[in-house]
């Protein structure tokens, strides 16, 4: 008879805590959910930015009067 009721208490303690457990695994996914979820457009826009050389300013350099591309006399 005692030995019953261990077991009953052990088994009665096992399901809390997979209760236990299964309450925190759905409050993080709730907190998740109404905290970080998407909130829409953002109101700023990053533009897109031109790199390609033909489309950018920046990315254009002036050209230097020998092929070695080093500046100094005559590229020396």
């Amino acid at each position: 008879m005692i030995e019953q009721v261990r077991h009953f208490e052990s088994e009665l303690r096992t399901w809390m805590w997979l209760a236990v457990m299964l309450a925190i695994i759905l409050f993080k996914g709730f907190f998740a959910f109404l905290v970080v979820s998407d909130l829409g457009q953002p109101t700023w826009s990053y533009r897109p930015v031109a790199d390609v050389p033909a489309s950018s300013p920046y990315a254009e350099y002036q050209l230097l009067p020998y092929p070695q591309h080093i500046r100094g006399a005559r590229g020396e």
